[in-house]
């Protein structure tokens, strides 16, 4: 019971009305409507891993003050099992939320998520200044609070924390910028998400200065206002440590003037979705994944060595794209495209490559193209596409079949191959049978007699 009740004054609540359901096999709880009474209905939340706070309105309880907790009590929040906190659906006062999270420096909650609050005021962070916290992934999506510009003190007051702070995600929550101070606090991030919300190409720069977020390795801008793609490559070829970029979902555009170089580390890059009509350059030297699905590609041409998966489905791609310099490919993907036959024959020199997607094309089924799918098949490269996302488009006779279901046997494909060799044969057999008659009844044949 004092656990239970030291965790609702963390929350700065005093009573909760609503009840709290555990699901003991997934260890997770949701407690609904934060507002009135019912204490008994949180403990039950005190063996979950996860635990969830679903509506109400917090603002009576900003003024909640903590004390100082003696070592018996610390001891009882360090022995809670709790890894996870979702706030959802609420209206959180700043300086509520100031207090919480003093609160919990004395637990062991690894994961904060905050989904659809408001954020109210501000807080007075200047308490926190020094404060070591257990807590190594931030989440906020659909939120709305103060903008971040001007926030930089705050941000110090909270920097011993936000130093060792490993992912951070701020998604569909209108963000305009991210000032140059502010990456440069978070010493220790390795993944920032922002996708979904108003970053633009002139905002973009400023946010990846010299000296901010040092070890970042994973990067998602996927669903902003950016255009240019030389513009994004400049604005973050100062991300040494990058080694995944998602640029999906944004309309990007060639600038032929300009040139950069993408970081060096950068292997796995997301350019799915984005409106290009053709490959743009330069791409990172060193890439092993590359999606451009979803885009408007007539043809792909491009020389990358070390590449081991390429996504390319839902393009306009009448060919498939040569392979056989991708001595490293192990998945490629050309789905819902307009191909009509696959290089089946450079796709068995890859020793590597096991896993093809190419369902969905207007496959033309004369000998060689089915044959070339169904050897493909019998190898075990199509995997779970085969064989219904497989059906022939042309000639008219098998249109609307089953590639599998074609038949590719030597009488069927080529039947000058059988037929030739059977004429010779009947040829001879007639001349050895002529030639026997001549030798066996020499009567047969009589001299001519001059008259």
């Amino acid at each position: 019971m004092n656990v239970a009740v030291l965790l609702l004054l963390g929350l700065g609540l005093s009573e909760v009305e609503g009840r709290c359901f555990f699901n003991r096999t997934q260890e997770h709880c949701v407690c609904y409507n934060l507002s009135q009474e019912s204490l008994g209905s949180i403990i039950q939340c005190l063996p979950a891993s996860v635990v969830e706070f679903r509506g109400g309105e917090l603002e009576r309880y900003a003024a909640f003050p903590i004390s100082g907790l003696d070592s018996s009590t610390i001891e009882m929040l360090d022995s809670l099992v709790i890894r996870k906190i979702i706030f959802g659906d609420l209206l959180v006062p700043e300086i509520l939320l100031a207090q919480v999270l003093r609160f919990f420096s004395y637990t062991r909650v690894r994961e904060l998520v905050f989904e659809s609050c408001i954020f109210k005021g501000r807080g007075n962070w200047a308490e926190m200044t020094g404060q070591n916290l257990p807590i190594l992934s931030l989440h906020f999506h659909n939120v709305t609070s103060a903008p971040l510009t001007g926030r930089e003190q705050d941000l110090s007051s909270l920097s011993s924390w936000l130093e060792t702070l490993q992912e951070l995600a701020v998604t569909g929550s209108h963000v305009t910028s991210l000032p140059c101070g502010i990456g440069r606090v978070f010493r220790a991030l390795r993944s920032l998400d922002v996708a979904q919300n108003s970053l633009g190409d002139e905002r973009l720069m400023p946010a990846f200065c010299e000296g901010a977020f040092p070890q970042l390795q994973v990067l998602s801008l996927q669903r902003n206002n950016l255009t240019s793609y030389h513009s994004v490559c400049k604005s973050v070829q100062l991300l040494r440590e990058l080694q995944h970029l998602d640029l999906s979902q944004n309309k990007l555009m060639a600038d032929p003037s300009s040139s950069c170089q993408w970081p060096m580390a950068l292997r796995i890059f997301n350019l799915s979705n984005t409106g290009l009509d053709e490959v743009l350059t330069p791409l990172p030297p060193g890439l092993e994944v590359l999606d451009m699905s979803c885009n408007h590609l007539h043809a792909v041409d491009i020389s990358l060595t070390s590449l081991k998966k390429l996504f390319l489905s839902q393009n306009m791609l009448q060919a498939a794209p040569s392979i056989k310099n991708y001595t490293m490919l192990d998945t490629l993907h050309l789905g819902n495209n307009l191909i009509t036959e696959l290089p089946w024959d450079e796709v068995k020199l890859l020793r590597h490559l096991w896993h093809v997607d190419a369902a969905g094309n207007p496959y033309n089924c004369s000998c060689s193209g089915a044959r070339g799918l169904q050897e493909l098949a019998g190898m075990g490269h199509l995997g779970q596409g085969w064989p219904q996302g497989y059906t022939c488009h042309s000639p008219p006779r098998y249109q609307g079949r089953l590639v599998k279901d074609v038949p590719v046997s030597v009488l069927q494909c080529n039947s000058a191959a059988v037929i030739a060799p059977v004429c010779i044969a009947l040829a001879l057999l007639g001349m050895g049978g002529a030639i026997y008659l001549v030798r066996s009844r020499p009567g047969l044949v009589r001299p001519c007699r001059r008259v």
